[in-house]
């Protein structure tokens, strides 16, 4: 790859979620029916141990307008940090958590190049934006080095769906009908035709555990949501 398209790329994924912060929870909830607020809040609980340890502190990378950095807040006995690359939706995440109810500290970064010492946080999470990278190997291997010795990383993603009989109707939904809603909500063109694209070249659930094995993970297991609409994938350093 020439050194210049990883660069490329993520200007462009910037700006396309730039231009649908205003209504990307909107978008979020309608299009997957309101599951997406179920499967983060079964990523919380699944954390709620290392989490609820007094003085933790976890990251939630790529953290968009910050709905699983609050999930994760609400269960902390510590400290939340949310990070983006993407102001616009940075400054919604902030306005969310404002009220002070459940305080997260939102920070703007790249997430291929953490602002976080070698082993210093207890937990990483990343929602819907690990196949928005452009190296997945150097996100693992960025988030293994933040990490203390048994913190975890929890990885939620859109999968494969495993259903034979749903799973050629969802695609159906995915390609042909998502785009279409999501363009409509959003009032933008290209991004929700982004998302079915960067799901049929993201790995499989097989392949994402054995990416994080790769990088050195223990524990590396995964649950599917909906027959693997989305899939939460955990390993532990």
């Amino acid at each position: 790859m020439a050194s210049g398209q990883p660069q490329a790329k993520a200007r462009a994924v910037e700006e396309m979620f730039a231009a649908v912060a205003p209504r990307y929870d909107l978008a979020n909830h309608v299009l997957s029916l309101g599951r997406d607020i179920t499967w983060r809040r079964a990523t919380g609980l699944a954390l709620r141990e290392a989490l609820a340890r007094r003085g933790s502190v976890a990251a939630d990378l790529c953290c968009g307008t910050g709905d699983l950095s609050l999930e994760l807040a609400r269960r902390s006995s510590g400290q939340v940090v949310g990070s983006d690359f993407c102001r616009p939706m940075l400054r919604l995440a902030r306005q969310k958590a404002s009220n002070g109810q459940c305080p997260v500290l939102f920070l703007e970064a790249d997430t291929l190049r953490l602002p976080f010492h070698d082993e210093s946080l207890d937990v990483v999470s990343i929602a819907f934006g690990f196949r928005n990278l452009c190296d997945y190997s150097k996100g693992l291997e960025e988030m293994y080095r933040v990490l203390k010795p048994g913190g975890w990383l929890a990885i939620l993603e859109f999968s494969q769906v495993r259903w034979p009989i749903v799973g050629p109707m969802f695609r159906f939904y995915f390609h042909h009908v998502l785009p279409r809603v999501g363009t409509w909500i959003s009032g933008v063109k290209g991004p929700y035709q982004y998302l079915p694209d960067s799901v049929a070249r993201f790995p499989d659930q097989e392949r994402l555990k054995a990416l994080m094995r790769e990088a050195g993970f223990e524990n590396v297991r995964y649950r599917n949501f909906s027959g693997g609409v989305a899939a939460l994938h955990l390993g532990q350093k």
